[in-house]
Formats: C-alpha cells, sequence, structure tokens
C-alpha cells in the first residue's frame, strides 16, 4: 500500500521534529535579567515524564504526516496542545530550585514552535471540518477556560511571566483596562463618525475620491510618527481651552493615543461603507422605489442591512488593528499593555515584554475570531432574506 502524505503535515512533522529534538523547551535562569541556560525536553521534565512527551510529539507528528481521518487528527492535536499546556508547568517547578525565589524559568523556543506547529494544524482541521460560526465561537470559550483553569489551579505558577504576573497583579488589569478603552472607544468613534461619512461618499460621488485619499494618507503615516505630530496641538488645546485639561486632553497621555486610533481606523469604516452600499442590488433598489419608500426609508430598510456584512468587516479589521495599536500608546503615556513590554525591553526582561505581548494577542484573535463568526452569520441570514 502506497503512503499518502500531507502537504501541511509534511511542515508540522518537520518543525515537531526540531523542537522536540534540537531546539530547547525551556529555559532557566538564577534570576530575572541574567542569560538563560537552555534545557532539552529530557532535562527539563522528570524522567518518567520527558521520554512521555517525545513519545506524544512524535505520534502527532506521525498522524500529521499521513493523510489521516480528521477526527482523529484533531484527538491528537488535543491530547498534545494539552500535555504542553500542563508539562510546561511541571518544568518550571522541576528546574525551580526548593525555596529559591529567585529563579525564573520560561518557555524556550523548542516550545513556542510546538505550540505554533500543533495550532496551525488544529486551524487546518477545524476549517476542513467545516463547523458553524457558533461551533467556532465555542471552540474559542472552552479554549479559554482550559486556559483560565490552568491559570487559576496554580500549574503555571513557577513560570516566568507568572511570577510577573504576581508582582504587577493591580497594574496589570489597570493597563489592561486601559488597553481596551482606547480600542473599543476609538473603534466606537470611528462608527459613529465614518459611517455618516461613508454614506455621503457613496452618495456624493464627487467627495468620494478627496476624502478617501486623505484617509489613505492618514493609514500611511507611522504610528509612533502620528503620535508625535497630536502631541503640540493636543498640548495647545490643554492650555488654550478652558476645561480640556481637565477632561483628559494633553499632548500626552490618553488623548493623543485616542486620536491616532480614532484616525487610523477611519479608513476602513468609511472604505467599507461605500463598497457595502455600493454593492447593493439595483433590483433591491427598483423594487422599493416601486413600493414607494423614500430615500431614507430605502437606505435604512433595504441598503443598509444589505451592506452590513461588509461593513462589519471593516469593523472587524479595526478592533484587530487597534488591539495591536495601543501597544504603541504606552510610549506616550497612554497606558496599556505596551507599559509592561516597554518595561520589558528597557529592562532586558523578556517575560516582562510577554506578560504584555501574550494578552494583547489573545484579545486580537479571539476579536477576530468572534466578528468572523458574526459577519458569517449576518451574510448566510441577509442570503436567506433576499432568496
Amino acid at each position: 500500500m502506497t503512503l499518502r502524505f500531507d502537504k501541511l503535515g509534511v511542515v508540522i512533522a518537520a518543525l515537531a521534529a526540531y523542537a522536540a529534538f534540537l531546539a530547547p523547551f525551556a529555559t532557566f535562569r538564577a534570576n530575572r535579567i541574567v542569560p538563560g541556560q537552555a534545557r532539552s525536553i529530557l532535562e527539563a521534565l522528570p524522567q518518567a515524564i520527558g521520554p512521555l512527551l517525545l513519545a506524544i510529539i512524535v505520534v502527532v507528528a506521525i498522524i500529521a504526516l499521513l493523510k489521516t481521518p480528521l477526527v482523529l487528527r484533531l484527538a491528537a492535536i488535543v491530547v498534545a496542545l494539552v500535555a504542553l499546556a500542563l508539562l510546561i508547568g511541571v518544568a518550571g517547578t522541576f528546574l525551580t530550585p526548593a525555596g529559591n525565589t529567585f529563579a525564573r524559568v520560561s518557555p524556550a523556543s523548542g516550545f513556542w514552535i510546538l505550540i505554533f506547529a500543533f495550532t496551525l494544524l488544529l486551524a487546518d482541521v477545524l476549517t476542513r471540518l467545516n463547523l458553524s460560526p457558533s461551533a467556532r465561537v465555542g471552540v474559542l470559550v472552552v479554549a479559554a477556560l482550559a486556559i483560565g483553569l490552568l491559570l487559576i489551579s496554580g500549574r503555571w505558577d513557577s513560570l516566568s511571566i507568572l511570577k510577573e504576573y504576581s508582582n504587577r497583579v493591580d497594574s496589570f488589569w489597570a493597563e489592561g483596562s486601559k488597553h481596551v478603552t482606547l480600542a473599543l472607544g476609538s473603534l466606537l468613534a470611528a462608527v459613529i463618525v465614518g459611517l455618516p461619512l461613508g454614506i455621503l461618499c457613496h452618495r456624493v460621488e464627487s467627495l468620494r475620491a478627496g476624502v478617501l485619499n486623505v484617509l489613505n494618507i492618514i493609514q500611511t503615516i507611522p504610528s509612533i510618527a502620528l503620535f508625535g505630530l497630536l502631541i503640540a496641538p493636543l498640548g495647545w488645546v490643554a492650555a488654550q481651552v478652558p476645561g480640556a485639561a481637565a477632561l483628559g486632553i494633553r499632548g500626552i497621555g490618553t488623548a493623543p493615543a485616542f486620536v491616532a486610533l480614532f484616525l487610523y481606523s477611519l479608513l476602513p469604516v468609511v472604505a467599507n461603507t461605500v463598497v457595502g452600499l455600493a454593492g447593493v442590488p439595483r433590483a433591491a433598489n427598483d423594487a422599493a422605489r416601486g413600493m414607494g419608500m423614500t430615500d431614507r426609508q430605502r437606505l435604512f430598510g433595504v441598503e443598509f442591512p444589505l451592506a452590513f456584512p461588509v461593513i462589519l468587516t471593516g469593523i472587524r479589521i479595526v478592533l484587530v488593528q487597534n488591539i495591536g495599536l495601543a501597544t504603541i500608546a504606552a510610549l506616550i503615556g497612554g497606558g496599556g499593555f505596551g507599559v509592561f513590554v516597554f518595561q520589558g525591553v528597557g529592562q532586558t526582561a523578556m517575560d516582562l515584554v510577554l506578560l504584555g505581548a501574550v494578552p494583547t494577542v489573545a484579545l486580537a484573535f479571539a476579536a477576530a475570531i468572534i466578528l468572523d463568526a458574526v459577519i458569517e452569520m449576518t451574510a448566510t441570514k441577509r442570503r436567506v432574506e433576499t432568496a
């Protein structure tokens, strides 16, 4: 019998083999800033557990390499990811000397490559299973609950990133609140301004090119440069306008970060509104006119509902973009998870960098999955209604 190999599986198997046998699984440091000492899987885990993890990785790599049933691939991936999640915590406990509060144990490149490879394989399997939007959101919820249980159980407490978190637990949630507020607040402002502006550009064709060109120019300005450009005018407003400083408007801080994110958000909202309204079938508008509907009634009763999935796609782009860009706001005192990222860079403490980067990536990933599901459900509903 001829063996058939999966193309993606070849890549996954190669990554898994390199990560398991050549790359370090964990890094031990005597304190948070000294250079680390790499530890392989066999060195980082107790004697009976290391070979078991290697065996799991090899089995999953073989299953990925061959054209195996999707259910088998899914079960193998889940086992591998759960094993990695549990055993990295075991490695932290095993490598940390008893009673030592200064030592730091961090996941190394091998661990991250394995997580990336198996998560990529999981995404491929879920795509092939063609799950419904609600099922995809359900998978996200289950994954979030599993990670939450691991955090609550204390199995990761020996890892350096959790030690950094425990030292900054109050500031972590305060900066997280600022990060979410910046991302969602600027999105809301962009929707409030961008939707009417997009409708206007759709209705008045002479304005369309000019408005979109200006927003395109803003989009090309690097984020740090735009933050810097806003310092002087907002500083002037704070000094000259009574009550502005009391409202938080000043040259540095949240205000310039909010304005910059708002400006970056306008182009996707306006452009997708124009594209969505332009894609409304002429027959739908003709039928609405035949029923005696006014322009306003056609806009809100026919055009906008049909264009909504496209508009929602623009909102998805903005939200994911803003969650990432809000990290840069820390450079001008805007707060957010970027505070930990830049503190970590300044102190050469990689785990402090991860304390800011990991929740940022997780928020963006979750937002993308949820909004993708909402877009698909909305588009399906519109197709059913117009059929």
